[in-house]
């Protein structure tokens, strides 16, 4: 029996599911809410419009379509409850309880998690108050990462270089209000150093399944230079993805992690991600995200070479060790390409040219910020496209995805030229 799935979000990340999802036998159709340019048009795919902080607007119109499955994208939902609530009405959910996804909606609670549960991460202090904030920096010997406690779009991290400039965070988030309520709280952490790699793994509650590792460039600039961002592009599988990492992360992080969500009666199902750092002491984690990560997912979900529904389906059963996933022997990059002014600001709308010329080079575009206006795909945010390429090594994939990349154009388009090209040297 074909299945109807809906997906919520509207980003590139819900942008690779639907399409993933899509080339399932067993799907006839995808819903995208509120969905972007490109899931418009994506093979057996609509958008509906229908917010992502709407929940209960989602469940309505999940049950008013008779569909089998909602995938939920985006954090905010999750923390939001919209799990609890399709599964109080009687619909499959493929996401965490909000429960669950605190780990991801309170950086201070996932700190207190990871400390009792003796999973390593950084030392870090917690503050409402920026006098006691600025108080324990100056007795820092080391600057800081400055972290707004609750969601803050992916922007709330503040990678500062001197105690002037982690001061001046400090001040924003609490004095200034710069992210809002998530930013009404802080966390003044240890910065680790090493290599930073995104673990990502399919979770039924029980059993956990970890992806292709992959690895995420935040630095808006070529060279790791510049702000921090949602991520301008990544790389998969990593080159230091060597199994007994794998083993480690798995057996330190994972594994712990879900025993203990369990044991306090929330048991975490759908996608755990492991923000990574490779310490010269060991994997140590930098945070959690309770969903598919952006643009990991753009260069993970292309490599699965089995049915993404089925695996979402034996995630939702408690049964992902019958699930028998496969993914390619290949390597993919992706490349963001972001509007002018990303991050601090976003351009006004403008038309985006090429997207069939960068097909034609074998690329995969994946839509973010896009929306149509009078038949033409335009820029509508942010982060606006995640070209993606696939070749046999990594260093092929990386020149393929940049001749996409070098065949789109929007006015004031943004992107890196080192994804998975720094990996070769």
């Amino acid at each position: 029996m074909s299945a109807r799935v809906l997906v919520v979000g509207g980003g590139g990340r819900e942008h690779a599911v639907a399409w993933s999802l899509a080339k399932s036998p067993r799907v006839a159709e995808v819903i995208v809410a509120p969905g972007n340019a490109g899931t418009a048009v994506e093979h057996k795919c609509r958008n509906a419009a229908v917010a992502v902080s709407d929940v209960c607007g989602i469940v309505e119109f999940a049950r008013s379509r008779d569909v089998a499955m909602v995938v939920v994208g985006p954090e905010d939902p999750l923390v939001m409850g919209l799990v609890d609530a399709l599964g109080e009405a009687g619909i499959a959910a493929f996401g965490p309880s909000a429960a669950a996804a605190e780990l991801e909606g309170s950086k201070s609670h996932c700190k207190e998690f990871l400390n009792a549960n003796g999973i390593p991460t950084a030392a870090a202090a917690v503050f409402c108050d920026a006098a006691a904030a600025l108080e324990h920096l100056e007795a820092l010997s080391a600057v800081p990462v400055v972290k707004a406690v609750g969601l803050a779009a992916g922007k709330g991290v503040i990678v500062a270089e001197t105690k002037a400039e982690a001061a001046q965070a400090i001040r924003s988030m609490l004095l200034e209000d710069r992210f809002g309520e998530a930013g009404h709280e802080i966390l003044l952490e240890e910065r680790l150093r090493g290599t930073e790699v995104s673990v990502l793994a399919f979770c039924d509650g029980t059993d956990y399944q970890v992806m292709p590792l992959a690895q995420d460039h935040k630095r808006l600039l070529t060279g790791d230079e510049g702000p921090n961002t949602g991520g301008m592009g990544a790389f998969c599988p990593s080159p230091i993805a060597a199994d007994e990492l794998i083993e480690r992360v798995g057996r330190e992080v994972l594994a712990p992690t879900l025993g203990a969500l369990t044991r306090q009666g929330r048991p975490y199902r759908g996608v755990l991600y492991a923000g990574m750092m490779l310490t010269d002491s060991g994997p140590k984690v930098i945070e959690f995200n309770c969903r598919f990560g952006d643009p990991e997912t753009q260069a993970v979900l292309p490599l699965l070479a089995s049915d993404l529904y089925e695996i979402f389906e034996a995630c939702c059963a408690g049964e992902l060790s019958t699930a028998g996933i496969r993914w390619a022997d290949s390597a993919a990059v992706t490349v963001v390409m972001a509007s002018g002014g990303y991050p601090v600001q976003s351009s006004s709308p403008v038309p985006i040219a090429g997207l069939e010329a960068a097909a034609a080079h074998g690329c995969k575009v994946f839509h973010a910020a896009t929306a149509m206006r009078g038949g033409q795909p335009h820029t509508a945010g942010g982060r606006v496209l995640a070209v993606t390429s696939l070749a046999p090594e990594l260093g092929e994939a990386s020149e393929a995805a940049y001749r996409g990349v070098a065949a789109v154009s929007f006015p004031g388009a943004q992107f890196r030229s080192d994804i998975g090209r720094e990996a070769q040297t």
